[in-house]
């Protein structure tokens, strides 16, 4: 080793000893205050500012951990206020005012003072010894700072007095549904909730640190923001950044400097070295850029964590370091049902992203809100795409200056507590904005002009006329989920087509200039799991499911809850994997936003996940399962429907999705066809699969003539030496087989069904679906929430016993699986709560708001005549539809068989209300569900 890079080595490693040895000079005032609640403002007027209180109370923490205010008087019942979302325990609106006495160090005589408060709802005021001081502090994002120093004196005891307001002070939301300020997802509590401490600094401190990375150049561009209450002066300014994986140090940087009386920056551009680590999901490596003031007698130090990553757009695509990435995400809307808020550590941090991870996803955007500064570091850590929101959800942005003077304010705090973040990537100014864009427009290249290390949107998606359905102008990527050109996610069209696995947004996105991001893709509703009550021990109290539950039980149902939910969650699985294949079809789809990986309580109960609120699995599908459709390779099989004639052939082909960090090179790919465990067919190619998207690996064309008797068939694809598959269900029905009716008689009609029951004969009752009483038939389940939206029809899916006999000659599952579509679309839903006695054969999962009895296929017995009444369409062109004439066989064979002996129908004269009037249809609301 050359004698310089020897003394450079030593330098570095002084002065990380000399930065290491030193302690910050900081107070945690943590602990225990007194409290005393306000709702009425008199504490003002009563000088409440010089008082101590007799309410105890733990800070951080909130008034409803501690069980103050209003106690919830609210019972179970499915009315909306109860069914709108968790209920507080004890909830409180207004100001709190908390206070305690503090011993100021005696060693800090001739420092200066500020006090931290981290996350707080929404405004607060801090008294010393009973004065003022003169300014208040109203982010909802970031720590609130007051400057002590003329209030505090070493050596002696203070009064700290902090008055909190979570009342709203600026208009940002609708409903106050926006997730900063909201008691949908978290609650609007009162309290503080992170760090509560005083540093001491010198006059001379270092007050602020960006760095940006310049990954082209191998150099960091670090920006350094200092205070100087005294007068101007010279200083040494030191630099030096630290691999946190090696604790290598790069060579240390110094410069003589000017500072200035009160504020001034400096820039510096900092080398990185040769070997420098890039940070990405595949590796997230993090540096640690510290620095050295030396001003005189002064002296400060400070630290941020960085990445040397670029995250930007090529065209259409988006890159990090250069390389095409797809984000895999998810939203996070603060939710967090023990506490009513977000963690303030990296540990209930680690519980979501490592979720996340696991079932293979890389992206998690911050609907209407900014998380925490532990959640950005967890997110750095794990390697997490993040795009982060302001906190505004309005539908009348720039009406009112004051918030948009707010906005703003709020964006710059983002930029100085979280800006250096490699995880933060992306920066919508809200979600679905609507009002004045040109104002949204206006302050979004604001902060590009100031803070180019992310990328910026408008807005997460718009209903505004003229707006939505393509980029802004200034839009550096676009959330949609439509264009001007077509349906870019599957809640349009999965009810209305039939299933066809060939479909991706191609059309759609055609001449599309930047990337684009499909916008809260699914929102598919899951039966509430009731077992998950239990959970509930934190401030929130699951009123909602309460309320499910006792109506369950009054009902009789509830030994049925646990089958509503595995039956309406395995048809959101279906759902969620093809629209997530759909958009990994689409080559000009840089990723997907799920609404959502796991529950959303608020807004109507709305289950939508896979997950329950707390990040845990509800056993629908394995990580495992989950991965084999989300990961960075993804094999995506294009064919053109889910069910056959066994006189067609199955025709496919393979593409694959390659977003991970290397060509596969020579790629040896297997596929095969069962039955069960029985291989149907297979083959294998070998093939270089390139970053980006693969059309047209491999095709496959295979007969189906060897079926000989309805079988549902497992296509499966494997990248052999990596654990990369994935899978699809097709089913094949015999083409040539005769529709044997054999004993029994064929009706439309309840009235000749009744006189031929009368007679005692077998009756089929298949009336015509579109006259009957009951609820539109559909394949989709309920959108978002049957509250939230209670005009939409509202099933959840296909329930039903795989083995009973009538199904025999039918292969299903007990849930919906794509074969069912054309049976569901072309039906009716049955509401049998007013029959007694009779079976339903197949079930419809009602939606949780209703609970009722529902089904589309129900057998009974009357007098000596036995019945089963069929509401899908049995009649209808049976050669073009082969899974309802395989219904039929099925029943039919059932109804001449041995096993048919339905229970008593005890009050038959019902299937006339049940039957005969017209049937009630779902009126949706477009644009609130599309």
């Amino acid at each position: 080793m050359k004698i310089k890079h020897i003394i450079t080595a030593v330098l570095c490693l002084l002065f990380l000893s000399s930065w290491d040895s030193r302690e910050k000079m900081v107070m945690d005032i943590a602990g225990e205050w007194t409290v005393q609640l306000d709702s009425t403002d008199s504490g003002l007027k009563n000088g409440w500012q010089n008082m101590s209180f007799k309410q105890l109370m733990k800070l951080p923490g909130t008034t409803d951990d501690a069980g103050l205010g209003v106690p919830n008087k609210l019972k179970p019942s499915l009315e909306k206020l109860q069914m709108s979302h968790l209920t507080r325990k004890n909830s409180y609106l207004g100001a709190a005012w908390y206070t305690r006495e503090i011993l100021v160090p005696k060693d800090w005589k001739g420092k200066e003072f500020i006090l931290k408060l981290e996350r707080v709802i929404w405004k607060t005021n801090v008294w010393i010894d009973g004065n003022e001081l003169p300014s208040e502090q109203n982010s909802l994002i970031a720590p609130h700072y007051f400057d002590l120093t003329k209030y505090l004196t070493a050596g002696k005891t203070h009064r700290v007095t902090i008055r909190v307001d979570n009342r709203k002070q600026f208009d940002i939301s609708v409903d106050n549904m926006a997730h900063a300020y909201t008691n949908e997802t978290q609650i609007m509590w009162n309290g503080i909730i992170g760090k509560i401490e005083i540093e001491a600094f010198d006059a001379v401190r270092i007050a602020n640190l960006q760095v940006k990375p310049e990954i082209s150049t191998g150099t960091a561009k670090v920006k350094v923001t200092l205070n100087n209450s005294a007068k101007n002066t010279k200083g040494i300014l030191s630099i030096t950044a630290v691999n946190k994986k090696t604790t290598i140090p790069t060579e240390t940087l110094q410069r003589e400097i000017q500072i200035k009386a009160g504020q001034s920056v400096v820039e510096v551009d900092y080398n990185m070295g040769k070997d420098i680590k890039l940070w990405s999901e595949f590796s997230p490596e993090l540096y640690e850029l510290k620095t050295e003031l030396k001003a005189g007698k002064n002296q400060s130090d400070s630290s941020v964590d960085f990445g040397m990553r670029s995250f930007s757009k090529k065209g259409s695509v988006l890159t990090i370091n250069e390389q095409p990435v797809f984000l895999r995400g998810t939203l996070e809307c603060n939710i967090f049902p023990l506490t009513g808020h977000p963690p303030m550590d990296k540990e209930g941090w680690r519980k979501v992203f490592g979720t996340a991870k696991e079932l293979g996803l890389n992206h998690l955007r911050f609907h209407s809100w900014c998380p925490p500064q532990a959640a950005f570091e967890v997110a750095d850590e794990m390697g997490f795409y993040l795009q982060v929101e302001l906190p505004v959800w309005s539908l009348k942005i720039g009406q009112d200056q004051k918030t948009t003077d707010f906005l703003y304010a709020e964006a710059q705090r983002m930029i100085d507590e979280y800006g250096n973040h490699p995880s933060f990537c992306m920066w919508s100014m809200g979600n679905e904005l609507q009002g004045d864009m040109t104002v949204l427009t206006k302050l979004m290249s604001s902060l590009r002009a100031k803070d180019d290390r992310h990328l910026y949107t408008t807005t997460s998606f718009t209903f505004e006329k003229g707006h939505g359905d393509w980029p802004e102008s200034d839009d550096d990527f676009f959330i949609t989920q439509w264009t001007k050109k077509g349906w870019v996610r599957g809640q349009g069209v999965f009810n209305g087509e039939s299933p066809t696995f060939n479909k991706d947004y191609v059309a759609s996105v055609e001449g599309m200039t930047v990337p684009l991001v499909t916008h809260e893709i699914g929102q598919y509703a899951v039966y509430p799991k009731i077992d998950e009550i239990s959970k509930y021990t934190g401030v929130l109290e699951p009123i909602n499911f309460k309320s499910v539950k006792e109506d369950l039980e009054r009902k009789g149902l509830i030994s049925k809850a646990a089958d509503y939910t595995k039956a309406s969650g395995k048809l959101a699985v279906i759902l969620y994997k093809e629209e997530i294949e759909r958009a990994l079809k689409t080559a000009g789809i840089s990723g997907f936003q799920l609404l959502d990986l796991h529950d959303f309580p608020g807004q109507g109960t709305a289950l939508v996940g896979l997950l329950d609120a707390f990040w845990d699995s509800k056993g629908l599908i394995t990580a495992e399962e989950f991965r084999q459709f989300s990961a960075p390779v993804v094999p995506l099989l294009r064919f053109l429907k889910a069910t056959y004639t066994n006189n067609e052939s199955f025709t496919a082909s393979l593409d694959i999705s390659n977003y991970s960090d290397a060509v596969l090179k020579d790629q040896e790919i297997e596929w095969s066809i069962n039955e069960g465990n029985t291989v149907v067919a297979s083959g294998n190619t070998k093939s270089a699969v390139s970053i980006g998207y693969n059309h047209k690996i491999l095709d496959i064309n295979e007969s189906l003539q060897k079926i000989t008797k309805a079988a549902k068939l497992t296509v499966t694809v494997n990248l052999k030496g990596t654990n990369y598959k994935n899978q699809w269900n097709i089913w094949v029905y015999p083409q040539q087989q005769p529709v044997d009716y054999g004993k029994v008689v064929y009706t439309r009609s309840l009235d000749e069904a009744y006189k031929l029951l009368k007679a005692g004969k077998k009756v089929l009752l298949n009336p015509d679906w579109k006259k009957i009483k009951g609820i539109e038939g559909k394949f989709v389940p309920v959108f978002w929430s049957p509250v939230h939206f209670p005009k939409q029809a509202g099933t959840m899916g296909v329930l039903c016993d795989p083995s009973h006999k009538a199904l025999a000659d039918f292969p299903t599952d007990m849930n919906t699986d794509w074969q069912w579509w054309d049976l569901n679309v072309n039906s009716t839903t049955l509401i049998t709560d007013r029959i007694e006695g009779g079976n339903p054969i197949v079930e419809m999962v009602d939606n949780f708001a209703n609970n009722r009895k529902l089904a589309s296929l129900f057998e009974g017995s009357i007098g000596t005549g036995k019945l089963i009444i069929a509401s899908f369409d049995l009649a209808t062109d049976l050669d073009k539809r082969p899974v309802a004439k395989q219904m039929l066989i099925s029943i039919l064979n059932y109804m001449n068989g041995t096993f048919f002996n339905p229970q008593e129908i005890k009050n038959p004269e019902i299937l006339k209300t049940v039957l005969t009037e017209q049937k009630e249809k779902g009126k949706e609301d477009a644009k609130s569900i599309y």
